[in-house]
């Protein structure tokens, strides 16, 4: 379900205030969050913001397309490694065990 309407979007009040603060400034330092579930606002346009992953702060500008978004969207928690070798070969050993169409075997 979604937030009602009359509510209005989620901000951290504390993040509010920061962008606030820094409104007038031109080259301002990044502003350091751990509110993932923070909606991206309008007045969030042309900030930078530190957004915490879990494990490290991911560097974010904020955009005009990222607006009625998260902040927590923008900032990954799983890191995908890939897939084992095992499955590699796997995948391998099924595709040469095929025959292939074309092949000699064909009645004419």
């Amino acid at each position: 379900m979604s937030r009602s309407v009359w509510k209005g979007p989620f901000v951290d009040p504390s993040l509010l205030k920061k962008v606030e603060k820094l409104k007038g400034q031109i080259n301002s330092a990044p502003i350091k969050t751990w509110s993932r579930k923070s909606t991206i606002i309008p007045e969030f346009v042309g900030h930078s913001f530190l957004i915490y992953n879990g494990k490290k702060f991911i560097p974010i500008k904020i955009s005009d397309e990222m607006v009625g978004h998260k902040l927590g969207e923008f900032s990954p928690t799983r890191q995908f490694s890939g897939h084992t070798p095992a499955d590699k070969k796997a995948a391998q050993e099924t595709s040469a065990a095929k025959p292939k169409e074309g092949s000699g075997n064909a009645k004419k």
